[in-house]
């Protein structure tokens, strides 16, 4: 008994899944950006400016 092929499945799929890897790389970036990285640097650029306070004060 032979198997029928499977014809379409690639192009049906493939929006959906293009569609949701795009979505959650973006979305990823994003938390990734505003949750870790923007925090990040300013707990850096805070240290950088205290550390000139202190110079200037010496």
């Amino acid at each position: 008994m032979p198997i029928a092929p499977i014809t379409g499945k690639l192009r049906k799929r493939l929006w959906l899944d293009l569609s949701c890897a795009f979505g959650f790389g973006i979305s990823s970036a994003y938390a990734y950006w505003y949750g870790i990285h923007l925090k990040s640097v300013q707990r850096q650029e805070e240290f950088y400016l205290k550390l000139e306070r202190q110079r200037q004060v010496a």
